[in-house]
């Protein structure tokens, strides 16, 4: 009887195993969440037949905004995911979408800035969102209150992952 007793998970490895379970659902969910918002914004410029550039530079410029950055700038306030930034920079300079220039004090360092034609990109992301925002309203995709909720999460996850980089360095 003992030796049932003891190949039995205690209760607090079961909370374990359930929890790590859910946060590689979680894991992965967030990375197809990204994929399937680079389709949508990739669809949207599809049927508005806006073919120069692409999601990932679309999104880029969204992000921007107002905003005069470096590229280092672009990544450390978590505008940019991917590893090619200077790439997809130079892509939007030569196509007229940014505008950049040498900072005056670090001359080594490039700052950027949309142009007319990037803030019309950056409006045509915008109001693909505003109606994405109002759909998930109207159809009661989520719960009153529950965006805000699931944003507190994440940013608690954000918060501990970039504690753990801290402590590999």
């Amino acid at each position: 009887m003992s030796n049932l007793a003891e190949s039995l998970p205690n209760p607090d490895e079961r909370k374990l195993d359930d929890f790590l379970a859910s946060y590689l659902e979680t894991l992965s969910m967030v990375e197809r969440l990204h994929r399937l918002l680079l389709d949508v914004i990739k669809d949207e410029f599809e049927r508005l037949q806006v073919i120069d550039i692409n999601s990932v530079q679309a999104l880029l410029l969204f992000n921007v905004g107002a905003n005069v950055l470096t590229a280092g700038e672009l990544k450390s306030r978590g505008y940019y995911q991917g590893s090619n930034v200077s790439y997809n920079l130079k892509k939007l300079v030569d196509a007229g979408y940014m505008h950049h220039e040498r900072c005056i004090a670090d001359r080594r360092a490039v700052r950027v800035r949309l142009t007319d034609r990037g803030i019309e990109v950056r409006n045509l992301v915008s109001s693909l969102f505003e109606r994405h925002a109002e759909g998930i309203v109207r159809r009661g995709v989520l719960p009153e209150g529950r965006i805000d909720d699931i944003n507190s999460d994440l940013r608690g996850v954000e918060a501990y992952w970039t504690e753990q980089i801290r402590y590999i360095y």
